[in-house]
């Protein structure tokens, strides 16, 4: 069976003119779009292989039925340019088909290739993060640090300290001192301003009694019982 070359080219790859003529053909049927689909399977790339081999089954039936040794020659010569032209396109087939096998390979290649790669970042994407991570604490330690070591300027540092204790404890020491002596002083003023005080009182008490006295001798009764008694 051969098809009309009409029918086994798609619109999408045919020329216009088969285009035109393909549209106006009437719908097939189901069966008849199976065959169709059969034979661009068979065809191959579209190039006309299945063509080939039905010229050369057509040659090669009138080769058989030639009359003459001309046709027969002719018919024969036919043939081998046929055959050559499908073991042309067979080699270009494999050629291909060999090519397209190279291509997956590489292709697979370079796919595990880039699956690596990707995995490859992934780890290092981890580790960057793992970095900036260690990066940051190592920031935040030296700020904390850096706050630390300005307070720390502000004050002296431990032998001054250390020297200033011992001035303040030695200072501190003789300040006890002088206060025990001012107290002893303050307790023995206050002892001897206790017996100023008893002697003022007793020589108060002692005036006043000679105060009395005098008053009595100076009174006119005592002076009356002092002539009397003369």
């Amino acid at each position: 069976l051969s098809l009309s070359p009409s029918l086994l080219s798609p619109p999408h790859s045919a020329p216009l003119s088969r285009v035109v003529f393909w549209t106006r053909r009437p719908i097939m049927s189901a069966t008849d779009d199976e065959v169709i689909r059969k034979r661009l399977l068979i065809d191959g790339d579209g190039a006309g292989d299945d063509r080939r081999i039905n010229l050369l089954l057509k040659s090669f039936i009138k080769w058989c039925n030639s009359g003459s040794q001309e046709e027969g020659y002719s018919q024969h010569q036919r043939m081998l340019g046929t055959l050559g032209q499908c073991e042309f396109s067979m080699g270009k087939t494999l050629l291909v088909y060999d090519m397209n096998l190279r291509e997956m390979l590489n292709y697979e290649k370079i796919s595990k290739d880039i699956e690596s790669n990707i995995s490859a970042a992934h780890d290092k994407i981890t580790e960057c993060k793992k970095q900036i991570q260690q990066a940051k604490r190592i920031r935040k330690n030296r700020q904390e640090y850096d706050a630390l070591a300005k307070v720390i300027q502000l004050h002296p540092d431990r032998h001054d300290t250390l020297q200033q204790l011992d001035a303040l404890g030695k200072e501190l020491e003789h300040l006890s001192h002088i206060k025990e002596n001012v107290e002893d002083k303050l307790e023995l003023r206050r002892k001897q301003f206790h017996v100023l005080l008893s002697t003022i009182h007793e020589l108060q008490q002692t005036l006043e009694s000679d105060e009395k006295l005098s008053d009595g001798e100076d009174s006119p009764e005592t002076r009356m019982e002092i002539q009397n008694g003369q």
